[in-house]
């Protein structure tokens, strides 16, 4: 990681520690004990762009995206009692749990070989970002795609996502720069 990455990498690290109900859920995630297991994507993204408009942050995310890795375990059952266990937990109904192991079949790719690989796959740079807390509570983040383009609050098409006609609609649908003026989407 060069030293921007890294100086970019504690600058998350501080926002993730500011905010209280992030933590808590990081620690019920935690709980879970999942392989390479993260808090991912909108929850994070959301968080960062808020707080470079100069927002309060307004929790604008649908889900809670769970996502961990472990081909012993790869049926789509205990992804549902996970959520149930979390949700239950927490009193929320956000949550998505999703093992990476399985999803390059929805996804239509060769199959992934880490949390981290399935991450640096996803539509776009700034929602390939996950955080966890790890067995010491030390914060811990996977941004294979870098944090550069979500500081810097330009959304683009990761370089290893194929589907340009799926990215344009995603970034459509999601309205984020109703949302974040200060976005750049790049098509």
């Amino acid at each position: 990681m060069n030293h921007d990455e890294t100086a970019l990498a504690r600058r998350l690290k501080r926002l993730i520690a500011a905010n209280e109900q992030l933590l808590h859920d990081l620690e019920a995630v935690k709980s879970l004990r999942l392989p390479q297991c993260f808090i991912a994507a909108g929850y994070i993204r959301n968080m960062v762009w808020d707080h470079l408009s100069g927002c309060d942050y307004r929790s604008l995310h649908d889900d809670i995206d769970v996502v961990y890795y472990d081909r012993e375990h790869c049926s789509e059952e205990r992804d549902l009692l996970l959520e149930q266990e979390l949700r239950v937990r927490t009193g929320n109904d956000k949550w998505s749990v999703k093992n990476q192991a399985r999803m390059h079949i929805r996804n239509g790719t060769a199959p992934y070989l880490s949390t981290a690989d399935a991450l640096m796959q996803w539509p776009e740079t700034v929602t390939s970002i996950g955080a966890r807390l790890n067995d010491d509570h030390v914060l811990e983040l996977c941004h294979p795609n870098g944090l550069s383009d979500l500081f810097r609050m330009e959304v683009r098409r990761s370089p290893y996502f194929e589907d340009r006609s799926y990215y344009l609609e995603r970034i459509r649908k999601k309205n984020w720069q109703e949302l974040w003026p200060k976005l750049t989407i790049y098509e």
